[in-house]
């Protein structure tokens, strides 16, 4: 292994030390399905257009479907978690242990292992479980949200089998200083409160600084009126969760830019709080923190995150403990192949990755376990007028491990394009893997350390069309078709005391719809935007004599059929929302014996914005779960039915200094 980390960071140092710093032309800017802006200009001080900031999953997996939610929506969901966001925006499952409680999702009929959860271009799972809980993450803690679906291994790394989230931070370099203060009240006695300032020097001759400081707090005491709901018990749960989140960002007026983010958060959750018997109690809390720089198309990262995860049942003296440290750096160089050709865009990024992980948790016997895993990646892109194609392969290196190579190619070509209509076709092919959890390996008695890294297969086409009806009438639709093949799939085996084997082979298979259509004229705006996925997910391997009926039948929590549907009507300052989002029948078992019935969960925000000079105030009101629907959490008891909250929103904007 000591061969191999040598070999790999004398051949990251080697291929940027050949490659030439030149400042590269402006001529030479990267574009993404149009133009791509690359450095913005000032108009004090001009900028060199020498750095991309994009995140390399948005710009090199041509092909793919990706999903950017606008700053609106997260306007919207400020008081919500990304479990919220997510399921009435996109057509993906979750699965939710309760309110406050564990929420995972499934992407294409993958499980929760399977899915990436980048921050700022860094892979944030915790590492021992594999996964992230999507009920600690707050929308106001990020300023960029976008999905991408499908397997990214080649671009991402380990875990993006079934798709990515991708979460990120955003410089505002307008110079001035704003303040915000948020606060939401809400049934059952929960509440939230929100403070942040947003600051950016003048351009100066040489540096200008930005920066973002928030902070957030909230309690959600989930004081229910009633113990049950249609002979269903209600689960009592209190959940407190804490964050600070501080962004800073030094411009050059090169172009060169240095940034530091951190994002420190605390979730504790406490289920059947008056039960001092059967009570249980999970605290985590994790410290994200990462350094940027960028300059010439050379790109250096530098990540630390820990992740402390405490479990106690009954008595909360003596916790169960557990705390992993990752340390992160990564380099990355960008070339402009073709810098001469105004028509003929190819970009090549290569880079490598080292990461250091050391865990001590109490299931793994006290010890100090430590592992490194390196990684060596190309990234292709290359446009024309109606062509963007991207070919990507990445090498994976782990202690006593052997992932596969991962390579990928995808392709979009402009079928059609007329002033009032396009039509694309895109299509992509690649692999992926997955290395085994922490736990799955480290565990005592259940865990195996030979288990092989998953091996993925994915391959997805599908069609886009953009068309404006009329000058204020917009409409889009996308259609996708896929197919994703995981062997070697970790379970933990019941016929053997639920010890860890590579024993499944799943495929999904499936079809996503989406469409968009928008409204524009004067004071008004209405808009329609809905998506439809069909998810078939099946095991295709017998894993013993007994495990032969589960054969061909659909993956446990995995719905048919997912949809969502959203409506608004905007007069001037006044906006009126219907979300709704729908899910047909999940199996709990794997003989789908037992299930929950098909559900629909509408709810209705009314919102209107006020400004009184420098104060500009937004004031929103909802109602959750509008027909009080029916609906389960993981562990078989009802959710709350139909609650209201009130939220609060005021923003100073003081003159420009």
């Amino acid at each position: 292994m000591k061969k191999t980390r040598w070999w790999f960071h004398g051949a990251v140092w080697a291929a940027l030390i050949l490659s030439g710093m030149r400042p590269p032309e402006a001529s030479a800017l990267s574009s993404e399905r149009g133009r791509e802006l690359v450095c913005q200009a000032d108009t004090a001080v001009p900028l060199s257009a020498v750095t991309v900031r994009a995140i390399a999953p948005e710009r090199f997996l041509a092909g793919q479907k990706l999903q950017r939610v606008d700053s609106t929506t997260l306007l919207q969901f400020r008081f919500g978690m990304l479990t919220d966001l997510l399921a009435l925006n996109t057509p993906l499952a979750f699965k939710s242990y309760g309110p406050g409680q564990l929420a995972t999702v499934s992407f294409r009929g993958t499980s929760a292992n399977h899915t990436a959860v980048l921050w700022n271009g860094i892979n944030i799972n915790q590492p021992n479980l594999g996964q992230t809980d999507f009920s600690t993450l707050p929308v106001a803690g990020f300023d960029r949200l976008a999905v991408q679906y499908g397997s990214s291994a080649s671009v991402v790394g380990s875990d993006a089998v079934g798709g990515s989230v991708l979460l990120g931070s955003s410089p505002v370099w307008k110079p001035g200083f704003s303040a915000t203060l948020g606060q939401q009240i809400a049934s059952f006695q929960n509440h939230q409160t929100q403070a942040g300032i947003r600051y950016a020097s003048t351009p100066g001759q040489i540096w200008q600084v930005a920066g973002k400081t928030f902070a957030y707090r909230n309690q959600f005491n989930n004081v229910y009126p009633y113990t049950e709901r249609r002979n269903y018990f209600l689960e009592q749960s209190e959940t407190a969760q804490r964050g600070l989140v501080q962004d800073l960002y030094f411009r050059h007026r090169s172009g060169r830019q240095l940034s530091v983010n951190a994002w420190l958060s605390d979730n504790d959750l406490v289920v059947a709080p008056d039960d001092t018997i059967a009570r249980e109690r999970t605290r985590t809390q994790s410290a994200r923190l990462q350094g940027t720089y960028e300059a010439d198309r050379l790109t250096v990262r530098l990540g630390w995150i820990r992740d402390v995860y405490d479990y106690a049942k009954g008595n909360f003296d003596a916790p169960s403990h557990t705390r992993t440290d990752r340390f992160v750096n990564r380099v990355e160089r960008e070339f402009v192949l073709l810098p001469t050709r105004e028509s003929l865009r190819l970009n090549l990024r290569i880079g490598g990755e080292w990461s250091h992980y050391r865990t001590v948790t109490d299931g793994y016997g006290g010890q100090l376990i430590t592992e490194n895993r390196e990684d060596l990646y190309a990234l292709l892109r290359f446009q024309t007028v109606r062509w963007l194609v991207s070919a990507n392969v990445r090498q994976a290196f782990v202690t006593r491990f052997n992932p596969p190579l991962t390579p990928s190619l995808g392709a979009e070509y402009r079928l059609v394009q007329h002033r009032s209509f396009a039509l694309t076709a895109k299509g992509s092919v690649g692999r992926s893997y997955r290395v085994p959890t922490l736990n799955e390996r480290y565990w005592l008695g259940l865990g195996n350390p030979n288990l092989r890294p998953e091996r993925g297969f994915n391959l997805e086409a599908g069609l886009v069309a953009n068309a404006t009806l009329t000058e204020p009438l917009r409409l889009t639709v996308e259609a996708t078709a896929y197919q994703n093949r995981v062997d070697d799939w970790s379970y933990w085996n019941p016929d053997y005391g639920y010890r860890v084997e590579n024993l499944q082979l799943v495929v999904s298979k499936g079809l996503e719809l989406s469409t968009n259509l928008t409204y524009t004229q004067a004071r008004w705006q209405a808009g329609l935007r809905g998506g439809y996925a069909f998810i078939q997910s099946s095991q295709e391997r017998a894993y013993s004599t007994y495990a032969q009926d589960v054969v061909g039948r659909q993956l446990p929590y995995v719905p048919l059929h997912t949809g969502t549907l959203n409506i608004f009507l905007q007069q001037h300052r006044t906006r009126l929302t219907v979300q709704t989002q729908a899910t047909s029948r999940r199996y709990i078992t794997f003989d789908e014996s037992q299930f929950f019935r098909g559900v629909t969960l509408t709810n209705v925000l009314l919102e209107h914005t006020v400004r009184v000079g420098p104060v500009a105030g937004r004031v929103q009101g909802q109602v959750n779960n509008v027909f009080d629907a029916l609906a389960f959490s993981v562990k078989r008891n009802a959710l709350p039915g139909r609650n209201i909250a009130i939220n609060l929103l005021l923003n100073l904007f003081p003159s420009t200094p």
